[in-house]
């Protein structure tokens, strides 16, 4: 018997010991009085065993007719044995027509070993990682795309710098994507204002990673990491989005308490945001952040070699022709030397270009001369996924407009319809 029938024989025997009245077990139940009262006269006559219900060892309603499914199961095998449910029915449907549904098809595929489900994926247990013990010593950076502004002002993206041993919010700075000129602008500003950290830990963007397989030009590394090296601060990648949760948890928090904050302040402009973001940090972090366990701080100060203005920009090493050109973004540079032009060939030089597109050309460590010559056909833009948003909204739509002779212009059958073609008519 199963549960709920127990719970039956209980207060039927109740009713029957005179202990409880019919209307106060059919309360109990749930039933109406009448199924109270058939159910205390099966009892009666039946014992326990007339409680059972009686559709117990029957079979089902909407089962298979058993030829349907051996039909169904044999033909499966012969033909659509790596087929799955759904075009395994449309098969069975259209070229065999059994009236069979989807749902059919598929119990009957799983009940036979021929189709199963996909493995539920199990979860991943992730162990708490203990706070690095100083502040400095790791800092964990993301950034978050969201209708920050909400519908006051353009869809945009903040790059936070979370301190991973007091999970204190270091830097915060809005973009209108996730791009390597953001990145450079706002860790340049990060490092002005705290200095070298030991360690940065992002997430695997092509920002930070290259994540093309089988390069066969470059180092292996990233403008960002060439950038980080340079100042002797080590990139670490996370590998899931768990392993940096506290930037990832602190982006749940900023989307709640710092959308409503800006809103009160009838921000509309990501001048005027990032303006507002300092107090809105010390704020945040006078509530929320936590005492490191050593005091001592990891950040370095920079040393005299360091020139952030040279580091953080683009540098692309090339290798000039035996004419002393170069070609750079669709563009070739001609150098100009004092130089035999011997000298300078196969040379290879470094190309710089700044966050504001201004294009220098180094050799041996100093500028050289060099003209642009000729601009070539660009080629296809290869553009991130989160930094397609901002590309196309960037590019505004050119409409075709055609020329003064074009045949759209020219007046019915052919003939001009300039006034001095009219005149001679």
């Amino acid at each position: 018997m199963s549960q709920n029938e127990l719970t039956r024989l209980h207060e039927l025997r109740k009713v029957h010991e005179r202990r409880q009245t019919i209307a106060q077990a059919a309360k109990n139940l749930g039933l109406s009085q009448r199924q109270v009262k058939r159910l205390s006269k099966r009892l009666r006559n039946e014992g326990a065993e007339g409680l059972v219900s009686r559709k117990v060892g029957r079979s089902g309603n909407h089962q298979l007719p058993a030829g349907l499914k051996e039909l169904a199961i044999s033909l499966i095998l012969e033909h659509y044995r790596d087929f799955g449910p759904t075009l395994a029915h449309e098969y069975l449907s259209e070229k065999h027509a059994l009236a069979i549904s989807i749902s059919s098809v598929r119990n009957v595929m799983v009940v036979s070993d021929i189709w199963t489900n996909k493995a539920r994926r199990k979860m991943r247990i992730h162990q708490l990682r203990p706070r690095r013990p100083r502040e400095g010593e790791l800092i964990q950076l993301d950034g978050s795309e969201h209708a920050w502004l909400e519908e006051r002002g353009p869809y945009c993206t903040l790059l936070s710098y979370i301190d991973d041993a007091t999970s204190k919010i270091m830097f915060l700075r809005f973009a209108k994507s996730e791009s390597i000129v953001s990145y450079f602008e706002a860790t340049q500003m990060y490092i002005q204002k705290h200095g070298r950290p030991e360690t940065l830990y992002p997430d695997k963007h092509g920002v930070f990673r290259v994540n093309r397989e089988g390069a066969l030009t470059g180092d292996g590394m990233t403008q960002f990491g060439r950038a980080m090296k340079e100042l002797g601060i080590e990139l670490i990648c996370a590998n899931t989005p768990q392993a940096k949760g506290r930037v990832e948890r602190r982006h749940r928090d900023l989307q709640d308490r710092l959308i409503k904050a800006m809103r009160l302040q009838k921000i509309e402009t990501l001048e005027e945001a990032n303006a507002f973001l300092p107090s809105f940090i010390d704020d945040f972090n006078k509530r929320f952040a936590k005492p490191p366990h050593d005091a001592i701080n990891a950040h370095t100060p920079l040393l005299a070699t360091h020139n952030l203005d040279r580091i953080f920009v683009l540098k692309t090493a090339r290798r000039l022709s035996k004419n002393l050109t170069l070609q750079y973004k669709n563009v070739i540079y001609q150098i100009i030397t004092d130089r035999p032009s011997y000298a300078m060939r196969k040379a290879e030089v470094t190309v710089l270009e700044s966050r504001d597109g201004v294009i220098t050309i180094e050799y041996g460590g100093r500028p050289i001369t060099a003209v642009p010559y000729h601009q070539m056909q660009a080629r296809a833009e290869v553009v991130s996924a989160k930094e397609l948003i901002t590309v196309l909204e960037s590019k505004p739509e050119q409409k075709y407009r055609p020329g003064r002779h074009h045949p759209w212009k020219r007046g019915r059958r052919g003939f001009s319809a300039r006034p001095e073609a009219l005149a001679c008519c």
